[in-house]
């Protein structure tokens, strides 16, 4: 019999060896490898990712992936500024502007919608950004596919709760393929049922908004916001996210067909109340039982774009003997826009007053607009003027003016001094120019100025001398010093963004499209003297002047007719000399071409910047 001593001390060696064999034999449960491990986490993500790409794509319009694109390309501006913007790889600043370029231009092309109306707004005021910019922005088309006739049956069934045609259908007859395509909406043409006692119902226009615009106007709004701050603050160190609210509400506006609606009869109302232009000008009627936020349905107009230069010459009885360059006409036009289906009128005989009439009426519609209205229409490229015989006159041109989603108000104060700027300027009370200039918190008034007119304006003759060593001083710069220079001069423009009017960006836009549509038929009308007539006229009618007041406004219209004649003066020097090239068989340049070439020299001149052709035009 064992003792106790002895069992225990067999059991601590059982015990010993048990662990021993436990431990070293292999166990049932395998623990996965670290490759295993990541290809399966890589398996989730893809799933997710592809999970939240479809949902993106089919429920989300595509919205996150535009936005990621957008600040995707947004960062790699910004590290490849940060990274070859320097004084040591000058010489190769024209080839990062170069990719810049490239990469915004089909950032805005790939996302489209909004992107292409946010690009058009800053390529309208790209003169003096960098020559590759320009070049890009000039390309950059409010141009889209037809989007299928399923998705305008969803629009109308949710808007009308019934198809657009048919039996129960909105319209009696509704054309499925669109006369025009943009980005955000498409127009058709339509038939109305015909009314009691009517045989026929009038045709009609019908512009539907693409189902996708509502997604994605508010993550594109809040990504425009919040690239404009990365710029300012990272990129940059300019003072451009001021303008981000006034943009964003107004582009948010262009979106609500009801908003454009009233915009139309707002503006219908003050041409019937101008008697210049009761038989001169015409604005669609709208229906507003067939009118709602997505859907907006006006009175069908047969004429021609003034986008299609030979359609409006042959209208007019006219020969083109302009210089064969589309270059100003087409910069806001889409294709879609310039091959409109929209029919041209039958007309028997030319149209009295030729293109000059033409321009003279458009001139003064705009130039009503900012001086006397405060209701200015902010896109008025060719693609949006349409010129047919006068219903009443048929023998008479008149214009026709559509889309009027994007207007501005002008407030009382800041249209009279508006006014007061365009008369001092003309007259060269360049004292006044420069009171009203910085009390805007605009700095440089020579450069507004400039920039307002068309033309280089020197407020003090001691600053021609100042200019010219400028000029100098310019010329040996580098690449890099150039930029720098650029930059802090556009730092002191913009002396006080709260002040500066913010209305300001959309007449500048404005003024160079309407000078690009005067640019691009040879210049027929002296755009500069017909704004200042309608400026200087404006203060004349102001309410509330006292009868002194009063007396000194039209004292002071007297004083600017007179010195409107030096305007005729260089006008005609231009014509003539125009005239006289052509007899030759040279190259004529017309009175906007020599106003822009007159630009250009400035833009180099004072801060280096290369402007192309036709960024002066709108």
């Amino acid at each position: 019999m064992l003792s106790l001593a002895l069992r225990r001390k067999l059991a601590a060696t059982s015990r010993t060896a048990g662990s021993r064999t436990y431990t070293t034999q292999p166990t049932s449960t395998v623990t996965p490898s670290r490759w295993i491990r990541y290809a399966r986490r890589t398996g989730y993500l893809a799933i997710g990712g592809g999970t939240i790409y479809a949902w993106d794509k089919t429920m989300n319009a595509s919205a996150l992936t535009r936005n990621l694109r957008t600040l995707y390309t947004c960062l790699m501006i910004t590290i490849d500024y940060k990274l070859n913007f320097t004084q040591e790889k000058s010489e190769k600043i024209p080839e990062l502007h170069t990719r810049v370029a490239d990469r915004m231009f089909h950032l805005f092309t790939s996302n489209g919608g909004l992107y292409i109306k946010i690009g058009q707004a800053i390529g309208a005021n790209a003169a003096f950004l960098p020559k590759p910019i320009q070049a890009q922005f000039a390309k950059l088309f409010d141009d889209a596919p037809q989007i299928p006739f399923e998705q305008v049956l969803s629009v109308f069934k949710s808007e009308f709760g019934r198809p657009p045609s048919g039996p129960d259908g909105v319209f009696q007859i509704f054309e499925e393929t669109a006369v025009a395509s943009a980005s955000i909406a498409q127009v058709h043409k339509a038939k109305l049922w015909p009314a009691p006692g009517e045989t026929e119902g009038p045709w009609v226009a019908v512009k539907i908004q693409k189902p996708d615009v509502a997604i994605q106007t508010e993550w594109d709004l809040n990504v425009y916001r919040a690239v404009l701050w990365m710029f300012e603050k990272w990129a940059f160190d300019l003072p451009v996210y001021f303008v981000a609210d006034f943009i964003c509400d107004h582009l948010r506006q262009e979106l609500d067909f009801i908003n454009e609606a009233k915009n139309s009869k707002v503006m219908a109302h003050f041409v019937q109340s101008e008697p210049r232009f009761v038989d001169r000008v015409y604005i669609p009627s709208v229906y507003d039982d067939l009118t709602t936020r997505r859907i907006l349905t006006q009175e069908w107009i047969d004429g021609v774009r003034l986008s299609d230069r030979e359609g409006i010459y042959r209208l007019m009885g006219e020969k083109d003997n302009t210089r064969q360059s589309h270059k100003y006409s087409i910069l806001s036009v889409s294709p879609a826009e310039m091959h409109s289906t929209s029919a041209v009128p039958t007309v028997t005989k030319p149209l009295k007053g030729g293109v000059k009439e033409v321009m003279q009426t458009m001139v003064e519609l705009f130039s009503a607009q900012m001086f006397n209205w405060g209701w200015v229409h902010c896109d008025p490229h060719p693609g949006n003027i349409f010129v047919r015989p006068n219903p009443k006159r048929p023998d008479h041109p008149q214009l026709v003016l559509l889309d009027h989603g994007l207007y501005v108000r002008v407030r009382r104060e800041f249209r009279k001094e508006w006014s007061e700027l365009w008369r001092s300027l003309m007259t060269s009370d360049y004292n006044d120019v420069a009171r009203i200039i910085r009390g805007w918190g605009v700095g440089l008034p020579d450069f507004f100025a400039s920039v307002t007119l068309m033309r280089p304006t020197r407020l003090k003759k001691e600053d021609a001398a100042k200019h010219r060593l400028e000029m100098e001083e310019m010329a040996r710069l580098s690449q890099y010093e150039q930029s720098v220079r650029l930059k802090a001069k556009l730092r002191d423009f913009l002396t006080d963004t709260d002040r500066m009017p913010k209305e300001l960006l959309f007449l500048m836009r404005n003024m160079r499209i309407v000078q690009g549509n005067n640019q691009s038929f040879g210049a027929p009308v002296n755009r500069i003297k017909i704004t200042g007539f309608w400026a200087s006229s404006a203060l004349t009618k102001r309410t509330g002047l006292t009868v002194r007041e009063r007396l000194r406004e039209y004292v002071g219209y007297a004083f600017f007719r007179w010195i409107m004649f030096s305007v005729d003066v260089a006008f005609w020097a231009a014509r003539t000399r125009e005239w006289v090239m052509r007899f030759w068989g040279r190259t004529a340049w017309n009175f906007e071409d020599e106003v822009e070439r007159s630009m250009q020299a400035f833009a180099k001149d004072s801060f280096g910047v290369d402007v192309g052709p036709g960024a002066f035009g709108g």
